[in-house]
């Protein structure tokens, strides 16, 4: 799916423009005109954002990889009804930003309405609605002009090519080291970085760290048979910090460690709880 346009922002309207207008000298004779007051100015409320199938989301963690975003976020928004696609990109326009598409307005009404400002990867998601429709919404609803919609949308796409404000930008400082023959250094090829475990995907088995050397299985199956679902807990005889919380799904096992990360389980040190690695 290609990308969609991503609504514009609101900005106040200009209020109280000051003026000077001077009154006309009193004729002898003639009793001055009484002045009648200003009315008072309306207030106008903010117009109603329009529904689209489309939501827009902004403020998304950049250092999460693509194929993981999408992911997460197919995988947060799936409760609300069948999402269509999920558009994410990691050149410099859309980086941090993504849309998700469903089937029609109602759902990505309430998905935005009970997600908005949710903190995914520890940033909280900005969530508006999307000017046009998606190429997968309109191939879904309307698939007797899909053709036609996307080819418009590429006609779009190359006319603004050279305007984008951010590629003029990033040409112009090119242009200019170029000119001061400081060119492009070739730089060497970044090495793979593994993802710190912060960021790793939900599913349903959780990795503990910084657990006391004296725990038990037994603690640690009191401690999380709070939360529902509880399949299984494994610790690591060779490294007895660490330990392994399964449960039977990924919703319940996101509960648990919400709940339960930085937990003082011996009131000293805090435990730390991510999802494990697959």
């Amino acid at each position: 799916m290609a990308e969609v346009t991503a609504p514009p922002l609101a900005h106040d309207a200009m209020q109280g423009i000051a003026t000077n207008i001077v009154a006309p000298a009193p004729v002898a004779g003639i009793p001055p005109m009484p002045v009648a007051a200003a009315p008072a100015a309306a207030s106008v409320p903010p117009p109603e954002e329009v529904a689209t199938e489309t939501l827009y989301i902004q403020n998304l963690n950049e250092k999460i990889k693509i194929p993981v975003l999408k992911a997460s976020l197919r995988g947060l928004f799936k409760s609300y009804g069948e999402v269509l696609d999920v558009v994410a990109h990691s050149n410099l326009r859309m980086r941090g930003q993504a849309f998700v598409s469903f089937e029609n307005p109602e759902i990505a009404k309430k998905a935005l309405k009970e997600v908005r400002g949710f903190p995914l990867y520890s940033k909280p998601m900005q969530i508006s609605f999307a000017k046009t429709r998606s190429d997968a919404v309109v191939k879904k609803l309307d698939a007797a002009n899909y053709d036609a919609h996307k080819q418009r949308r590429l006609d779009h796409k190359k006319a603004t090519r050279y305007t984008n404000p951010i590629k003029r930008k990033y040409r112009q400082k090119r242009l200019a080291a170029d000119a001061d023959g400081a060119g492009a250094v070739p730089t060497s090829k970044r090495p793979n970085v593994q993802m710190p475990d912060e960021y790793l995907p939900p599913n349903k088995i959780l990795f503990l760290q910084n657990l006391p050397e004296t725990v038990t299985k037994d603690q640690l199956m009191a401690l999380f048979s709070q939360y529902p679902n509880l399949y299984e807990v494994r610790l690591i005889p060779t490294k007895k910090d660490i330990a392994f919380v399964e449960f039977l799904d990924e919703a319940s096992a996101t509960v648990a460690k919400d709940a339960l990360h930085n937990y003082k389980l011996d009131g000293e040190n805090k435990i730390k709880i991510t999802f494990a690695r697959k």
